[in-house]
């Protein structure tokens, strides 16, 4: 029975994944002022805590910034951050560091 609750979120995270609409790049720019912060203002982080957001594909992104945002991943800088953020907003973002050079 585990194997198959296993199976099937995991089939329900690539539907959702693979389901995600494109964002703005240039709105999802203008959304990044509280980002920055950590991930560096190209999305390329100077502390090896933080990972950096450029390059990174848009699908990864989305499901990681929603995971934070509905409580399936917990963590105390990124947790608060992401509650705020619409699905629009995590789609822009994520439209704009996958759009960045690493």
């Amino acid at each position: 029975m585990n194997k198959f609750l296993t199976l099937l979120a995991l089939a329900t995270l690539s539907l959702n994944v693979s389901s995600v609409a494109a964002g703005d790049a240039a709105a999802g720019k203008a959304k990044t002022a509280t980002c920055s912060a950590c991930h560096g203002t190209e999305g390329i982080s100077t502390n090896d805590i933080w990972p950096n957001l450029a390059g990174q594909k848009p699908g990864y992104l989305v499901a990681q910034l929603k995971a934070f945002r509905d409580g399936g991943r917990s963590n105390p800088m990124m947790s608060p951050m992401a509650a705020a953020l619409s699905d629009g907003d995590i789609e822009d973002l994520a439209a704009y560091y996958s759009s960045l050079g690493q």
